[in-house]
């Protein structure tokens, strides 16, 4: 194993750059991680969770309104952030993180999508994602979100979660007691010899998982999917709750 890769990440890649088709007639006018939750946007909270936890360089994909959102951001002082730019093509999650792999190094690093949404537990995931990163046991370590304490999924979970945290899928199952919550620190290992042009993620688990080496991390406190525009008030009156 190479002495960078048993480094706690210190860059990560906020995935901004998707048309937000679920978010409409929001997104017809404003890009998804513009939309507001609280009176905050959604990338703001992702943002200022990696600043949180001591990440100091932020890449940020681009790709719908792309203007808008660098417009946005050059709003904000911490932490750094580098804009990887897809206004040519839009190369989906996977494809968006190969792009953007020269940005990050060769270092593990933090993949958060823009609509990731949470309220903490007693200490705050991200802290504790990076301080559960193993990289002799692990080539992805998700952060997971418990369906039962969830608000506003709907689906029927992505994962199945072992005594020692590592992952399987749903597959044929009918239901999993996880779903992914957005987050996850990723060798960049995993993405070389990937496909050119736009791919999902799911590839990069799928590595992973072939090498047993795909792992997660129970999400403390309540996690908010806001997929859809009457989520967002359902949402909102968590985080007031919340704050009571």
């Amino acid at each position: 194993m190479s002495q960078t890769s048993t480094r706690a990440p210190h860059k990560a890649i906020v995935l901004a750059a998707g048309l937000g088709k679920r978010m409409l007639p929001i997104t017809a006018t404003l890009p998804k991680p513009l939309v507001k939750v609280a009176g905050q946007s959604l990338i703001d909270f992702a943002l200022d969770r990696l600043d949180e936890a001591g990440i100091d360089t932020v890449v940020v994909n681009v790709h719908h309104f792309a203007d808008m959102l660098e417009a946005h951001l050059r709003t904000r002082e911490f932490p750094r952030i580098v804009i990887s730019d897809e206004r040519g093509e839009l190369l989906e999650t996977g494809g968006g993180v190969k792009k953007a792999l020269p940005l990050l190094g060769e270092e593990p690093f933090i993949t958060f999508n823009s609509d990731s949404l949470w309220i903490e537990g007693k200490e705050p995931n991200l802290k504790r994602l990076v301080a559960a990163w193993d990289p002799d046991r692990m080539d992805i370590l998700m952060l997971v979100a418990p369906l039962s304490t969830s608000i506003g999924f709907e689906g029927r979970g992505d994962f199945h979660r072992d005594e020692s945290g590592r992952l399987r899928r749903r597959g044929t199952d009918p239901s999993a007691p996880f779903a992914y919550a957005g987050v996850a620190i990723v060798k960049p290992e995993l993405v070389h010899g990937t496909p050119d042009g736009a791919f999902s993620a799911n590839t990069f688990y799928d590595r992973a998982i072939a090498k047993e080496r795909l792992y997660g991390l129970c999400m403390e406190g309540q996690w908010l999917h806001v997929g859809e525009p009457q989520a967002i008030t359902e949402a909102e009156q968590c985080l007031a709750a919340s704050k009571r």
